[in-house]
């Protein structure tokens, strides 16, 4: 698959955000820092959280429901 070019600005692409959240990086401040995602424009600040997201929630551990003791 191709790369989504995200961040026009600094050529971010989805790939990189994906790689970044896998990293350890949570959040749009984070990834501003990290890559410079939203630095310029700021058009991509909603793409950029939703990829974000979406690679965190894919990633996570799954939860076991354990019922207390009644």
């Amino acid at each position: 698959l191709q790369p989504m070019y995200v961040c026009v600005c600094n050529a971010i692409t989805d790939k990189q955000i994906r790689r970044a959240a896998r990293n350890g990086v949570s959040s749009l401040y984070e990834l501003r820092g990290t890559l410079g995602v939203a630095a310029g424009c700021g058009s991509c600040a909603r793409t950029a959280q939703e990829i974000l997201d979406e690679e965190i929630v894919g990633n996570a551990s799954p939860q076991i429901y354990v019922p207390s003791p009644a």
